[in-house]
């Protein structure tokens, strides 16, 4: 079964110079592979029409069908239409209809429309015009003698969105043939684990593949996400390759392994504890109240976490924790005796089955030879007994801190 090849321009200087992400690809991207397109090349060029119409050309050469997104708004750097018209060697006039169905949206909204919106009724000459119900910037549809094509899109992410699902994916499922081959993918999100030890654990199919589905390794500062991805086949077939695959993976690593797709370990934690009628406490020094935020983040988390104790001073170890001063004299703040004294403390303060504590050095400063940059103890008290372990993080400020609000979940779980 063949696949609709297809390579997406997107457009935009802020795009180039890193201020704007472009979610826009990645959204098209996961969307298509759904209907069996497959997205073989992807392209950011900034607000210039020989850039733009560059990057066109090379692409109709290369694969016959292209998307872009972006340059369609009223504004004098908005020049994709410009680009495409020179790329398909057609003249811009302006379309009254649209003005007409934009000024009737403006008046919707209780004001008149600018003129310079006008500049987005310019349509190439037999271009068709795609509807866009989710604002002014309508899309296009351009094809030549010899059958190859753009779809333009506006930029917006809400309004590419929509216009994705109500007006393209139609006509690309009709390109795209009857034989319902797909692209899908399938993500196993683990934790506590580096990748070249999980590549390990996971043996001989632990390379490229699974049973003949490749497999790649995602780290980040979560975990590592393995991704299995199926080309080519028929919907339920690709997902029966991908189920048997996935329980490969799930029979060798499966202690690792917390969820898939988008799951969030803070979700999972609420979930588990929620079934057991536990409730969280948190005591954090290093990570400032960023466990207590991860946690808060899920909606309905209130029945499990009641609250936390930010004891980024000694001092408020000592008050509000009860550690003991002296411990905190001979052992340090970031130790295991006194992480285990902070989820005991929280614990007893907040009165829950369930206290998690974080201290340690998250930089630039601040470390010794014995304690350098990195090193954090976390601890959880559970079932009358608090245990901790130790470790010592790369990264930045905000990766260690991360990475010991993660291990924190992971040890509840």
């Amino acid at each position: 079964m063949t696949l609709l090849r297809i390579e997406l321009v997107t457009i935009g200087d802020e795009l180039l110079l890193g201020y704007t992400i472009d979610s826009n690809a990645a959204y098209i991207a996961r969307t298509l592979a759904e209907i069996g397109v497959q997205v073989v090349r992807r392209a950011t060029v900034g607000d210039d029409v020989d850039a733009i119409a560059a990057a066109l050309r090379d692409a109709l050469d290369r694969t016959g069908a292209v998307i872009t997104t972006g340059g369609l708004g009223p504004t004098a750097d908005d020049r994709t239409r410009t680009a495409i018209a020179s790329v398909f060697g057609r003249i811009l006039r302006r379309d009254d209809v649209l003005v007409a169905r934009m000024e009737e949206r403006f008046r919707a909204l209780g004001r008149p429309m600018p003129p310079n919106n006008v500049v987005q009724a310019m349509v190439p000459e037999g271009a068709r015009v795609l509807q866009n119900r989710h604002g002014t910037a309508p899309g296009l549809w351009l094809e030549d003698a010899r059958g190859r094509w753009v779809a333009v899109l506006p930029g917006v992410p809400r309004e590419m969105r929509g216009m994705v699902n109500d007006t393209l994916l139609p006509i690309l499922r009709e390109r795209a043939g009857a034989d319902g081959a797909v692209v899908l993918s399938r993500t196993l999100r683990t934790t506590g684990i580096g990748e070249s030890a999980l590549a390990e654990l996971l043996g001989p199919d632990g390379g490229d593949t699974v049973d003949g589905v490749p497999l790649a390794y995602l780290p980040g500062w979560a975990g590592v996400d393995l991704r299995l991805t199926v080309r080519g086949l028929p919907h339920d077939q690709a997902t029966h390759t991908l189920d048997h695959a996935a329980a490969k993976l799930y029979a060798r690593a499966g202690r690792y392994i917390y969820g898939e797709g988008d799951a969030d370990l803070a979700d999972v934690v609420l979930a588990l504890c929620r079934a057991r009628g536990l409730h969280i406490a948190t005591a954090e020094s290093c990570t400032g109240g960023m466990l207590g935020a991860r946690i808060t983040a899920i909606p309905g988390s209130s029945d499990v976490y009641v609250g936390g104790v930010v004891a980024y001073d000694n001092r408020i170890k000592e008050q509000l924790l009860d550690v003991p001063a002296e411990l905190l004299r001979t052992e340090g703040a970031v130790s295991e005796a006194v992480a285990k004294r902070m989820a005991s403390g929280v614990c007893a303060r907040l009165g829950t089955e369930i206290g998690v504590a974080i201290t340690g050095i998250a930089g630039p400063g601040g470390g010794t030879p014995e304690k350098p940059v990195g090193t954090v103890w976390t601890a959880v008290h559970v079932d009358g007994a608090a245990h901790a372990v130790g470790r010592r993080y790369v990264g930045d400020r905000e990766e260690i801190r991360q990475r010991s609000a993660q291990a924190a979940l992971d040890m509840i779980r």
